[in-house]
């Protein structure tokens, strides 16, 4: 139903979509999520013309939206958009602001519109405010309003754009519940959002966006549970991580602690995370490793931290000889990592030698 090719969007500071590729099905529940600044809201405007890209294609059932003098107003009335500031006319009842475009863009009376709008008013729990104007109406329920104004143009697709991101958070359950009954309905629907727990029940695709792309997408289970690009596991898992590159020869090893003990104070990691992690740097690199490489070796190290359960796990990458630093510590050296550790893996990773420490 929708087709994007090579999109790319770039302003004068910044390029936030950057070659975007994807097909969207009909009955698509796609939820777009990523870090701000990823250019998620910037392709929902971009599909709707709302921003004009820069280079690419969009292609609604074949035809090519961003053709120079495509009908937009034709190509709008089959999406309906639902933005994060609600944009209600004040001066009008809730009623009102949802008969206006039905009457100016679709034509329907005055009493047909009215018909629509109160059927709509009913499906999102709110009948009984018909006759209210927005400022007496919470923010949900003005969302709720803006959500059965979107539906009232009968759109074929319709695009959210952080659709609770400016509600109390008392107030988006009841937001979030009238979409997802709206995924039930057959429509295809793109949602740019930070609930995560809603867009893994919600969806039938995920988009992770990221670089300037999609970087990554499948099914909710796919991009949840199993995320194969690292940003994707990072963004999912809600890790933090202090990445660190050495060279033998040039090890500035109280440099990299000092930071490590910065990022630790920054994240507010447990004081037996941050001991067990030092001692899994100290033990198993400075000693354990380091001595036994050749000079110029280059050795990453990445502490990854979550947020979700305070678990940490350090990761160690090196290339050259197939070295388990374990091999050369001594009796207390071992005791300490077995302190500090649960257990770890070494293996074979694109020709680098990787060993992974499950921190306690």
């Amino acid at each position: 139903m929708i087709s994007i090719r090579h999109l790319k969007k770039v302003y004068p500071n910044a390029t936030p979509l950057l070659d975007v590729n994807v097909e969207i099905n009909r009955g698509d529940v796609v939820s777009i999520i990523g870090p701000s600044g990823t250019g998620k809201s910037t392709l929902l405007r971009c599909i709707n013309l709302l921003e004009c890209p820069t280079s690419g294609e969009v292609l609604i059932d074949g035809k090519l939206i961003t053709a120079r003098g495509a009908n937009v107003p034709a190509i709008r009335r089959k999406m309906g958009m639902v933005f994060q500031s609600f944009n209600l006319f004040n001066h009008l009842t809730i009623i009102e602001n949802i008969m206006v475009a039905q009457m100016d863009i679709l034509h329907r009376s005055k009493q047909d519109a009215c018909a629509k709008g109160m059927e709509l008013l009913h499906r999102v729990g709110l009948a009984d405010k018909a006759d209210n104007l927005p400022e007496e109406l919470s923010g949900g329920q003005k969302q709720r309003v803006a959500i059965a104004r979107t539906l009232a143009m009968d759109p074929e697709i319709i695009l959210l754009d952080e659709p609770t991101s400016a509600l109390d958070p008392t107030m988006i359950g009841e937001v979030l519940a009238v979409i997802k009954g709206l995924s039930n309905q057959g429509l295809t629907m793109m949602i740019v959002t930070h609930e995560m727990k809603f867009a893994r029940d919600i969806s039938t695709r995920v988009f992770y966006m990221d670089e300037g792309v999609i970087y990554e997408e499948g099914t909710p289970k796919q991009i949840f549970e199993n995320p194969q690009r690292e940003k994707t596991r990072l963004f999912i898992k809600h890790l933090k991580v202090f990445d660190e590159h050495l060279v033998v020869g040039d090890v500035d090893f109280m440099g990299v602690m000092n930071r490590f003990l910065v990022f630790a104070e920054k994240n507010q990691m447990e004081n037996r995370t941050i001991r067990n992690v030092s001692y899994v740097l100290d033990e198993m690199v400075m000693l354990g490793l380091v001595p036994k490489l050749p000079q110029g070796t280059d050795i990453r190290l990445m502490a990854e931290y979550s947020e979700d359960n305070s678990r940490a796990e350090v990761r160690i990458e090196f290339a050259g000889p197939n070295i388990n630093p374990l091999d050369f510590c001594d009796e207390i050296s071992r005791q300490l990592i077995d302190v500090a550790t649960e257990h770890y893996e070494q293996n074979i990773v694109n020709s680098l030698n990787v060993i992974h420490f499950h921190v306690k």
